[in-house]
């Protein structure tokens, strides 16, 4: 089983929001540049639902997606989009992982600017899969 985040990004890049791995779409870090970029983060979850038979466990991580733009509107257009995209997701597998649900956690919100001076946009989900 592969990081969500890992996942998450090939829901993204098929989502035709103009996102493509390496280029504008990043997972577990954001590079210097481009200065207008999409990051997935894995965040701390839930504890597993534990079965009595192995293998029938089912995970409750959490990512974050943070959104890097030159604009302030873009990036919060962005977030927005991939929230309406992401959030309640039932029943898909991605890699050999069954996503139950996907749910976003609140909605985006801005942490301002970055040091040099780029919008960023948050938003937090939750999710379930075995």
């Amino acid at each position: 089983m592969q990081p969500p985040s890992s996942d998450i990004k090939d829901i993204l890049e098929d989502a035709g929001l103009g996102l493509t791995f390496g280029t504008n779409l990043f997972v577990g870090f954001e590079p210097d540049s481009p200065a207008n970029c999409t990051t997935i983060y894995d965040t701390p979850g839930f504890k597993p639902e534990s079965e009595l038979e192995k293998g029938n466990d089912i995970y409750k991580p959490s990512i974050q997606i943070k959104v890097r733009n030159n604009s302030y509107v873009d990036a919060g257009t962005l977030i927005n989009q991939i929230k309406d995209e992401l959030h309640n997701i039932t029943g898909q597998t991605v890699n050999g992982s069954l996503y139950i649900h996907i749910q976003c956690s609140q909605e985006p919100f801005s942490l301002g600017k970055d040091v040099n001076g780029k919008s960023q946009w948050v938003c937090n989900f939750d999710l379930m899969r075995t």
